[in-house]
């Protein structure tokens, strides 16, 4: 039996839902509608917002549930107007257990869905008890690609280690970022800029720190969501755990990996790191920052070596094993010396290449960018030519992929690039039908 009957979430999520909405609404008075209210008013008017807090939230978890039917996951939510969300399994891209700071303290977690062309995560199951969430996932993703390693909670020894991030470079890696780098400058430069006007007082001290915890927000962000990353592999498929405030345990479907992208900030070569992540087919992850999807981060800073071990398992297996692509060693080609009157800086590092299993592209001056796209991921393959590059007998081959953004080669000779994109797609048809 593969069926789920209908379950409601946990108990107690109605009230971590109501302390999360209290803190949103405490927030909205102002420091000056608590000196106008009074201690004793205002706490009463913090009591009536938690009790109705809690009834709206005990009314709605008494409608929230979720059953498995088939190959769907039904999803029930609504108070007052009552909604039945169906996602079929085939859809389905991850399954991710998300365990905030609350769900913590009251040893519980959040399953969070991603599936096609859902620009976030799809109606989060929010809260089940850990071994529930586990279990839960363990099951959606059986039924959406075939059995899979049973949840860690479930004794099976200890799962091959292939990538564990060191606190010290994560904290360095971030130091070395160009928000943390000219901040000093930036702060300074508004101090002097207050002492010469002479207005320099308290409204300006608090701008300048609202304005610097602004800046400081992601790379904070960007530790808090990778401490402790760790990338272990069973049975031929990847889970990610990390996370300080919020951890996260995640199992990557290497099956729909779009893309992998590894990236070499400039601030980092002395370092020699670099930091590694992954496309899965969503709508919403086109075209968008990559810091705005750290989900998708699989090294948020690693070296070459460690990155030659892990990339491997991100691609497509070649007759049961894994393919040999090495990032170091990609029969790269560069482009003709004329791009040099459209890319005078950028020439001699744009750079592309067929290898047996990936399609490769290689761009950025500051942040170098190295692009991998497995052939069966091939949508479409276009060659563009602006006015310019028709003058110089050049164009861009540009390579599409579901739900992310595509792999480009510019500036690529005219004859090159038509019989580059005629390769590219015959190598798309015959993996596709592989």
């Amino acid at each position: 039996m593969t069926d789920l009957p209908r379950r409601r979430l946990h108990p107690l999520s109605p009230f971590l839902h109501s302390i999360r909405q209290l803190v949103a609404l405490v927030a909205v008075i102002s420091w000056q509608g608590f000196a106008n209210l009074g201690v004793a008013r205002f706490l009463g008017v913090v009591v009536l917002i938690l009790i109705g807090a809690v009834i709206f939230s005990v009314v709605t978890w008494r409608f929230t549930g979720y059953e498995v039917t088939g190959r769907e996951l039904r999803i029930y939510e609504g108070t007052f107007s009552r909604r039945v969300r169906t996602i079929p399994l085939e859809r389905l891209q991850s399954v991710e257990v998300v365990r905030p700071f609350l769900a913590q303290l009251t040893g519980l977690a959040e399953l969070r869905l991603e599936v096609v062309g859902g620009g976030k995560a799809e109606a989060p199951l929010a809260y089940l008890t850990v071994s529930e969430a586990s279990s839960l996932r363990t099951h959606l993703l059986e039924l959406a690609n075939g059995p899979v390693v049973r949840a860690e909670s479930e004794p099976h020894g200890p799962e091959p280690v292939l990538y564990a991030a060191r606190d010290e470079d994560l904290l360095l890696s971030q130091a070395l970022t160009p928000e943390v780098i000219f901040l000093p400058i930036a702060a300074a430069f508004v101090v002097v800029q207050f002492e010469l006007a002479g207005s320099f007082g308290f409204i300006a001290i608090a701008s300048m720190v609202t304005a610097l915890i602004g800046v400081l927000v992601r790379p904070v962000r960007r530790v808090t969501r990778n401490w402790r990353c760790t990338l272990t592999e069973r049975e031929s498929r990847l889970h990610v755990r990390r996370g300080l405030t919020e951890t996260h345990s995640q199992t990557v479907p290497v099956q729909r990996v779009q893309a992998v992208t590894v990236t070499w900030p400039l601030i980092w070569r002395p370092k020699r790191w670099l930091k590694a992540t992954v496309d899965i087919a969503a709508q919403g992850s086109q075209g968008s920052d990559p810091d705005d999807h750290e989900a998708t981060t699989l090294l948020p800073v690693a070296t070459l070596d460690e990155a030659r071990e892990v990339i491997p398992w991100l691609l497509p297996r070649v007759a049961g094993e894994l393919a040999p692509v090495d990032i170091a060693a990609l029969p790269l080609s560069g482009v003709p010396s004329r791009a040099v009157w459209l890319a005078p800086l950028a020439r001699r590092v744009l750079a592309a290449g067929v290898t047996p299993h990936v399609f490769a592209t290689v761009d950025g001056l500051l942040t170098r960018r190295l692009r991998l796209v497995p052939y069966a991921r091939i949508q479409s393959v276009r060659v563009q030519q602006g006015p310019m590059q028709r003058r110089l007998g050049l164009a861009t081959v540009h390579v599409d992929v579901a739900g992310a953004p595509p792999a480009s080669a510019p500036e690529r000779d005219l004859a090159e690039a038509f019989e580059l994109a005629r390769e590219l797609s015959l190598r798309a048809r015959l993996a596709r039908s592989a």
